[in-house]
């Protein structure tokens, strides 16, 4: 696939002061513009610090999900907080509704992380063009699959003046879910065999869609790698019977899981290498994950990441302990629990990215 971003073409930009419910020391917009083609229609909202000018800014990118522009995930509203924090300490943040969601029209489900980027580059150069901004001081932040899009978009143009990745996508796709899975399923309240079962099944069926995701036959091979699966595990089952006050049956989402990994971004995503794009990023690049992450694992992505950026001289790299894919300081630690927290973000990670675009 082309990665390659056509500039865009300026076109007239709506601005309407943003509604807020408390006082801000910052002024609040929403905007809308287009991308090179005008085949999407970009809705989000501009935060400018109040008495700066030429001040730094920095685009918010998020993971996968459709999401607005807040960045709301299990009741938070990540973005919000990054952008209210950033502003405040002179840093302009537009944070955008994804595609298909809020003011922002096209497709989300056609799309792929390197649509993304591309989406990235889009608001970044119109954000470039504002008043009151300094266009040579322009970056990227992304969390999850929006931090692929940063360091992807950074290797295409050299308008991006610096990335920070919050739990960023940064091993190969292939690697990133069955490492993904492996965590989520081995803390799950589950006995050791369900364990056993479901990072069988789970292995065995990624590995046949990284084989096949660029055949037309991919649903074939998928459910043909079901039935082997299925068989196998009757074997096993047979040799390893289940505990009776083992309770609850086994379950494989098989037709959710076909739907899913016969999409484009499934496709890409599995089939997804981020070395190529992390060795051309030259700009200041920071990186940040929580140690209790089980989404993305921190440890493998920060290896990558420093294997494959060696020739930059600009790359920093932080584990923050105590903390989840979502950036909250968490007990338990699983995807469940993201919704009983009252954290929004952690204010030491805040604090992390404010001292360092600061002093870049």
């Amino acid at each position: 696939m082309n990665f390659l971003y056509s500039l865009l073409v300026t076109l007239p930009a709506y601005f309407q002061p943003a509604s807020s419910a408390v006082d801000t020391p910052y002024k609040s917009v929403h905007v809308q513009y287009y991308n090179a083609d005008s085949s999407i229609r970009f809705g989000g909202t501009l935060t400018l610090p109040a008495v700066k000018k030429n001040c730094p800014a920095v685009v918010l990118l998020s993971g996968t999900g459709k999401q607005d522009r807040d960045g709301t995930m299990a009741g938070h509203k990540m973005f919000l907080t990054i952008a209210d924090n950033l502003t405040r300490n002179g840093i302009a943040v537009l944070r955008v509704d994804d595609r298909g969601v809020g003011e922002t029209t096209g497709q989300y489900e056609t799309a792929t992380t390197a649509d993304f980027a591309k989406d990235a580059l889009t608001s970044l150069h119109w954000l470039m063009k504002q008043k009151g901004i300094n266009s040579k001081k322009v970056g990227l932040i992304g969390h999850s699959e929006g931090g692929a899009a940063a360091y992807i978009a950074a290797a295409e143009s050299h308008d991006v003046a610096y990335i920070i990745t919050l739990a960023g996508l940064a091993t190969p796709g292939l690697q990133a879910v069955k490492r993904q899975n492996e965590l989520i399923v081995n803390t799950a309240p589950i006995s050791d065999q369900k364990k056993y079962r479901f990072n069988s099944i789970n292995a065995f069926m990624f590995d046949t869609v990284y084989t096949y995701a660029q055949s037309p036959d991919l649903e074939a091979h998928m459910r043909s790698a079901f039935r082997i699966w299925q068989t196998q595990d009757s074997i096993y089952m047979a040799t390893h019977p289940q505990d009776p006050n083992d309770k609850g049956r086994f379950f494989f989402p098989m037709e959710s899981y076909v739907m899913n990994a016969t999409g484009p971004w499934y496709r890409y995503h599995i089939r997804f290498d981020p070395a190529p794009f992390l060795e051309k990023v030259r700009v200041p690049f920071l990186a940040i994950n929580g140690d209790k992450d089980i989404m993305v694992d921190a440890a493998t992505s920060f290896d990558y990441i420093r294997k494959h950026t060696s020739g930059n001289q600009h790359v920093k790299t932080i584990t923050a302990p105590g903390l989840n894919h979502l950036f909250q300081h968490c007990n338990t630690c699983t995807n469940s629990e993201v919704y009983e927290l009252k954290e929004e973000f952690a204010p030491e990670v805040l604090d992390m990215m404010v001292k360092w675009l600061k002093s870049n």
